[in-house]
């Protein structure tokens, strides 16, 4: 099922349960009954609690978005350390470069074909991943210059393998979810308690009533489900992807 119908069910649920209750409580409420009885105080906690809500949403939507910019940020760096030793193995002999390149690209296609998409159904790298990078460290660190030139370009050689083993420990390690499921637990129990207080302020039967009403907790539930989605960046509808190495590595495409 599309992420977003999932989303569009969410709110269409939200609305309906909020306007079903506010319909019922509605039919329960005695002909003199008066509306502008509520207590001051009611109105004052709806409101902090609503603020305060509101507050955490927004430090929930921002944490989980920073996790996204950087896992993206962790791909592009594993992307130009593989470019860069492409690139850098030119001064080696012929037979070197073309293996320490095939190295490279078979460890890209595999990343960008196989990895990517096992990243996000188990939100983990592969063991079959982490070996074709140790076959480009092997392939890198046991050739041994014949002369000067080829002696200066060994050790950034070298050093861009270990930033792409960084980038690549880095990029597992954001591959699962990133909120705790207590962080969860308050987000949920938060908005039913937000919601559950616009009863207290004794909402009648009227459009503009009902509008606002189902526009607030269609509003919750599209925080909550862009919380949801931002929560694997690797997993979901806006998820990081391995844009910067089909970008640096076109063939893999093909």
């Amino acid at each position: 099922m599309s992420e977003w119908l999932v989303l569009t069910l969410a709110m269409a649920a939200a609305c309906a349960v909020v306007l079903a209750i506010v319909v019922i409580n509605h039919r329960r409420i005695p002909d003199d009954d008066d509306p502008n009885e509520t207590p001051d105080v009611i109105e004052y906690m709806t409101m902090m609690i609503g603020v305060i809500y509101a507050i955490v949403l927004g430090l929930a939507i921002a944490g989980v978005w920073e996790g996204r910019g950087a896992a993206q940020e962790v791909v592009r760096q594993e992307a130009q350390a593989m470019h860069e030793i492409s690139e850098r193995v030119e001064v080696y002999p012929l037979p070197v470069r073309e293996g320490i390149r095939a190295d490279v690209d078979a460890y890209v296609d595999y990343v960008v074909n196989e990895e990517f998409p096992h990243m996000a159904e188990e939100g983990e790298t592969t063991p079959e991943g982490d070996a074709l990078l140790q076959k480009v460290r092997r392939s890198v660190t046991d050739y041994e210059p014949a002369n000067d030139f080829e002696g200066q370009a060994y050790q950034p050689l070298v050093d861009q393998v270990m930033v792409a083993d960084d980038a690549r420990g880095a990029r597992g390690q954001s591959a699962g979810e990133t909120m705790p499921g207590v962080v969860w637990f308050g987000l949920i129990i938060g908005a039913l308690v937000s919601v559950g207080l616009i009863f207290t302020l004794q909402i009648r039967r009227t459009g503009r009533e009902l509008l606002l009403a189902g526009l607030y907790s269609a509003l919750i539930a599209f925080l909550l489900f862009l919380i949801w989605d931002f929560d694997a960046p690797f997993g979901r509808g806006l998820a990081a992807t391995a844009a910067p190495f089909t970008d640096l590595f076109p063939q893999v495409t093909e």
